[in-house]
């Protein structure tokens, strides 16, 4: 499988700014990137550095009042794909030691809060099995909003209004697999069909041994996403971090299969 990704931004800033970027399609073993382009308007600085878990590149910039920014690739996918309701989990003492944080609570999933919950809900599976119960819970009981959320919204929030976007399914199958067990983290990703077309936002889960993407949306199938990166939560992996105010005058994303 093969994706044709382009993205564009377009920000305004009211005095030089810190920006951190992170859009590229992430250069790892399951995926292969080729014709790759990132042009960035005048900048004061650029410095990359590498992204969490080294997944992909973080890019530092100081911008004095706008910044646009133009990215292309041709990405190869390359997964090993499985259901993921017949893998099994990990036990914790076999957890390699990079994935217990994504066992823990973080910023957006209050997973600690949720375990009652899930152990009422899904306790009769363990896994991938349940990982998989909780995909299609939050597929039957979450209605996909655009705009029903906020940069604040929790996967409690989303929990509670039973409404959100790709961010907020993300955060809330994220929660309720750690709740059960099972390490879990966000991606950033690529990826066609998506409506309305842009980044999107699916959770990795540490099943059998390996990580696998699973979108809580459906929008997205595993074997069709191009991943940019990696994180606890929203918070680590957001495709443009501003460190003050900022204005978006345009952005868009197309992703096209070839």
């Amino acid at each position: 499988m093969k994706l044709r990704v382009e993205a564009r931004l377009d920000y305004a800033f009211d005095a030089p700014t810190d920006i951190l970027l992170q859009i590229e399609a992430a250069a790892i073993p399951e995926q292969s990137v080729a014709d790759a382009s990132t042009r960035l308007s005048e900048c004061t600085h650029i410095a990359r550095v590498a992204a969490q878990d080294g997944i992909g590149d973080r890019i530092w910039v100081q911008a004095e009042r706008g910044l646009t920014v133009d990215y292309s690739a041709t990405v190869a996918i390359n997964r090993i794909l499985a259901d993921i309701s017949t893998l099994p989990e990990v036990p914790p003492h076999l957890l390699p030691g990079e994935t217990v944080q994504y066992l823990l609570p973080s910023r957006y999933c209050p997973s600690d809060r949720f375990q009652p919950f899930v152990n009422r809900t899904f306790g009769t599976v363990r896994g991938g099995a349940r990982v998989a119960a909780v995909r299609d819970w939050i597929g039957e009981n979450i209605l996909y909003t655009p705009g029903a959320s906020r940069s604040s919204t929790t996967a409690t929030d989303t929990f509670v209004e039973r409404q959100g976007v790709c961010r907020d399914f993300t955060h809330l199958l994220i929660t309720l697999a750690r709740a059960g067990g099972v390490p879990a983290r966000f991606a950033s990703v690529y990826a066609p069909k998506v409506e309305p077309p842009d980044f999107h936002a699916v959770a990795e889960v540490f099943l059998g041994g390996e990580w696998h993407l699973v979108d809580a949306t459906g929008m997205a199938q595993e074997g069709q996403m191009a991943k940019i990166g990696v994180g606890r939560d929203a918070a680590d992996v957001a495709f443009l971090t501003s460190f003050g105010p900022v204005t978006m005058n345009e952005q868009r994303v197309s992703v096209e299969v070839v």
